[in-house]
């Protein structure tokens, strides 16, 4: 990815002009921030995802029921939403390095809370907070990154996704055999809180404000965007934020009780099943294919059929009892849609929405949106499973859910996106 932007002084706001006085970033310190920013969003991952195998000890130790654990699976993304529009709120007026910073220990110390949980309230709370953490988190790196590759915007944020599909993948089986290892499931967590807040230090210090706090404005300054609503909540945004949703409560329903569906109903081992969730990671790899073909085709089309992917693929998981190489097979085809193509192009097709000076909103608004009812996915897929069983609550929750969110795409139209060609 390249960058390059061209400033016309006499029509760039007093804040933007003392941006432009710094002494331009290096490619090595382009790449050495652009690397941080990546692994931070991997660490991210990893404290995000080694919940879900843990959960039938953790389960265990507190007594906790399905509907209980699968609400804890997902609840981090409460948090999330709950940061989202604040989040957008302080892009807008701080510096979204100070931002990534903040979040980055606040999710890591939330991270390093759970173990100490004497009870499902208190372990809600340190799950809550560590989401507010990844979701100031999110909205601040997609945001500095959306703007300083306005260009080649669906590309980063697929390299950005395969940070967090490699977080995914890692999570499960270093959780797992450290708990193995230690006879505890306490100690992944400390694990990735630690690693977390030893990336905020580097960040603090490698990490370098011409990489994040570049203005959107300048890198397509020589366009207008007349021809695009003035509104940042628009009915391109809002019909991506309905998708957002749809996306969002089958893709983390089906994240937060996988592992536990291939225990439970399928009798797999925890490590065979912390091995099929590592496969979901590794097809969320695709991202940067999937942000490749982002800046290529119609991202609308795109996201259509990514959405009937992911409906498709549910069917073969809840319905062909496989054994774990074919269900292996299966995961790495669901995260190749639902992490690898899904996510990244749902967030720049956000922003593509929006006037560049409005991508702060956007990027707050897709973090809403998507992790809004994500929260409560878990929960509602439990209370699917318990009054129906495990395969029709996947064929409900997985499979048909996703085609409202195909319904709400066929109202965007990417002749309004601004990177459109006019």
């Amino acid at each position: 990815m390249t960058h390059a932007a061209q400033v016309d002084t006499s029509a760039v706001p007093a804040g933007d002009m003392q941006e432009s006085s710094r002494a331009p970033i290096s490619r090595l310190m382009i790449g050495v921030g652009f690397l941080l920013v990546v692994l931070s969003y991997m660490v991210n991952a990893m404290d995000r995802q080694v919940f879900p195998p843990l959960l039938p000890n953790i389960r265990a130790e507190y007594g906790f029921s399905l509907e209980q654990g699968g609400l804890l699976a997902t609840n981090f993304t409460l948090g999330m939403a709950l940061a989202g529009l604040p989040a957008g709120y302080l892009l807008d007026r701080f510096r979204r390095k100070t931002v990534l910073l903040v979040s980055i220990a606040i999710y890591s110390l939330g991270t390093m809370a759970t173990p100490l949980a004497t009870g499902f309230a208190d372990m809600t709370l340190y799950r809550v907070t560590s989401g507010f953490g990844e979701g100031m988190q999110s909205a601040a790196i997609f945001a500095a990154i959306g703007a300083f590759f306005a260009h080649r915007r669906g590309l980063a944020f697929g390299v950005i996704g395969m940070g967090y599909s490699v977080g995914v993948f890692i999570a499960p089986l270093i959780g797992v055999r450290l708990m193995s290892m230690h006879g505890t499931w306490h100690s992944p967590f400390y694990l990735f809180g630690t690693a977390g807040l030893l990336i905020a230090a580097a960040s603090l210090l490698l990490v370098k404000t011409g990489l994040t706090e570049h203005s959107a404005e300048k890198a397509v300054s020589t366009k207008t965007y007349e021809y695009m609503p003035a509104s940042a909540y628009n009915r391109n945004t809002i019909a991506l934020a309905v998708h957002s949703i749809v996306s969002g409560v089958a893709i983390y329903g089906f994240l937060g009780l996988y592992p536990t569906f291939l225990i439970t109903s399928l009798h797999y081992t925890a490590e065979q099943a912390a091995l099929a969730m590592s496969f979901l990671g590794f097809g969320g790899m695709l991202g940067v294919l999937g942000g490749w073909l982002g800046d290529r085709v119609n991202q609308r089309n795109l996201l259509i059929m990514s959405m009937l992917a992911v409906s498709a693929i549910s069917v073969c998981i809840y319905e062909v009892h496989a054994g774990v190489g074919l269900q292996c097979v299966f995961a790495f085809l669901m995260g190749a849609f639902g992490l690898g193509f899904i996510y990244p192009n749902t967030n720049s097709a956000m922003q593509r929405a929006v006037r560049p000076g409005q991508i702060g909103r956007a990027s707050g608004l897709f973090v809403t949106s998507y992790y809004g009812t994500a929260a409560f996915s878990g929960l509602l897929f439990a209370a699917l499973v318990d009054s129906f069983g495990w395969s029709r609550a996947g064929l409900l929750q997985v499979t048909a859910l996703p085609l409202a969110g195909v319904l709400a795409l066929v109202f965007v139209r990417p002749s309004q996106f601004n990177n459109a060609v006019r």
